[in-house]
């Protein structure tokens, strides 16, 4: 595989226009190459923003989600471009997983990879992932790998994804009330500006009875609740499964492990319907001489 080399983050806006633009035709194997952006500096007020906007706690560490902000507009640029063969708009996010092998910090410079991977068949439609591998001095200290499904004619004999582990039960670990300009705000601080999560008349347009949480943002705001445990060494997985409207409330549960080897579970539960759930999390905590 080859590697494009970008000396700057694209602009989000202009990459959500290209790709409704070019979405018809498209098909076909997988882009052969990467994109590669080199010495990318933290902007501390950018980090600040996001860890208020997540409820992380402020400082220099960076939150264990927050690298996958500094590699999504090159995830979008990837998917924008003609060669990807699933169009961008319809995409559907269903999970998400992070390795950090160390704990990072504002002044570690880094390099971000991101590259198309696993073009498979779902009984729904077709899956892909999209991998974003970040290393400082030449020594891959995180990856993210999202997997998104296109829907469609699908093959009822595929592999379907590993299950969420159930959603745990029991008292709320706290409760999340989500304002109705929620997507806007994490908007300005991630970039990500689909429509649906910015307005009930353009999520509406987009099928969705009112603007949506973005996925991420929920994700972050789960692991916010695990404290320092998610600031080292470690690895979590999401499975997103319905779409947190807006405005609405939230309760965070957070599962027993039964050992020390187990990882934690966590679940975003409708505050309103305890069996209406919105997301489950695994996070292990990891063990290296950064963390």
């Amino acid at each position: 595989m080859t590697v494009r080399a970008v000396s700057a983050a694209p602009s989000l806006p202009r990459l959500f226009v290209q790709a409704a633009l070019t979405q018809r035709g498209r098909g076909g194997d997988l882009p052969g190459y990467a994109l590669r952006r080199s010495g990318v500096e933290v902007d501390r007020d950018h980090l600040l923003s996001y860890q208020r906007i997540c409820r992380f706690n402020g400082g220099d560490v960076l939150p264990h989600s927050y690298p996958h902000l500094l590699g999504f507009p090159l995830q979008v640029q990837l998917m924008a471009d003609r060669a990807f063969p699933l169009p961008l708009p319809g995409l559907v996010h269903l999970e998400n997983q992070i390795t950090a092998q160390r704990r990072l910090l504002a002044d570690d410079v880094l390099d971000l990879t991101v590259s198309a991977e696993h073009l498979r068949a779902h009984p729904k439609g077709t899956l892909v992932d999209l991998v974003t591998a970040v290393e400082v001095d030449g020594q891959r200290v995180w990856e993210g790998r999202s997997t998104y499904l296109r829907r469609g004619r699908g093959d009822a004999n595929a592999a379907t994804p590993s299950p969420a582990p159930p959603m745990p039960r029991g008292q709320a670990a706290g409760v999340v009330r989500l304002p109705e300009g929620l997507g806007r705000a994490y908007a300005a601080v991630s970039g990500d500006v689909n429509p649906i999560h910015l307005h009930p008349l353009s999520a509406r347009a987009m099928g969705f009875p009112r603007a949506i949480a973005h996925g991420m943002w929920t994700y972050a705001r789960a692991l916010s609740t695990l404290g320092p445990a998610t600031s080292g060494a470690g690895s979590s997985h999401v499975w997103f499964q319905k779409p947190v409207l807006l405005p609405s409330t939230v309760e965070v549960v957070v599962g027993s492990a039964t050992s020390p080897r187990e990882p934690t579970v966590v679940g975003l539960r409708s505050a309103k319907e305890a069996d209406r759930c919105h997301l489950v999390l695994t996070h292990s905590a990891g063990s290296s001489s950064g963390a």
